[in-house]
Formats: C-alpha cells, structure tokens, sequence
C-alpha cells in the first residue's frame, strides 16, 4: 500500500513562501515512485478540493492552476521518492489544506493526509 506523508505546511504572511514535501513509501505490484504521475491540490473551508499542480513521471512536464502559475513550482526528485511544490507569493486565498496525490499505470490513486497552509498577517 503506497503511503503519502506530507510536510512543510504552517503559518506565514502574505508575500511569503513555503516548500511542501511529500514522501513517498511502500511500493508494489513491480510499480516504483517513478511510475506514478504525482499531483498537489487544496481544499479551502466549504470549498471543492482542486488540483494546484501536477507533474509527469520523469519531471518534465507539468501543469498548474491558473491562480497559481508563476508563483508555484512543482518538482519532484525520484531518487528521493519524493515531491515537492515550492510556492513564493503566497497571498490569503491561497490558505488550504494542501494534499498529495499519486496515480498509478493502473489508474489507482493514493492520497496523503494533508498539510495546513495558513497566509494570515
């Protein structure tokens, strides 16, 4: 069972910045961190969680969110097992519980417990 355990959430003031971690573990079924298409979304109070971030297999391709491009880079270190989403800029409506999520070729997905982001002055 593929486990995501994220990191790197807390409190800061607008205009500044934050890394996510996700660490990944437990793989089977002959698939590896570098089969799966890693992904970030959020989930704001009384809103729809919504995909941040999304990024290919072997890093090269990627997408974002219309609010969050330019500010958020995803990337992500298959050595490591690991993702991350580096986000500068940060302003208030960016306050969410940020997930991970992980796809497999079989189209299986795992999410992680979320970490809270919090844009307050």
């Amino acid at each position: 069972q593929v486990q995501l355990v994220e990191s790197g959430g807390g409190l800061v003031q607008p205009g500044g910045s934050l890394r996510l971690s996700c660490a990944a573990s437990g793989f089977t079924s002959g698939f590896t961190f570098s089969n799966y298409i890693m992904s970030w979304h959020r989930q704001a109070p009384e809103k729809e969680r919504e995909l941040v971030a999304l990024i290919g297999t072997a890093g090269d391709a990627t997408s974002y969110e219309g609010s969050v491009k330019g500010r958020f880079t995803i990337s992500r270190d298959n050595g490591k097992n690991t993702v991350y989403l580096q986000m500068n800029s940060l302003k208030p409506e960016d306050t969410a519980v940020y997930y991970c999520r992980a796809v497999s070729p079989t189209s299986t997905v795992y999410w992680g417990q979320g970490t809270q982001v919090t844009v307050s002055s």
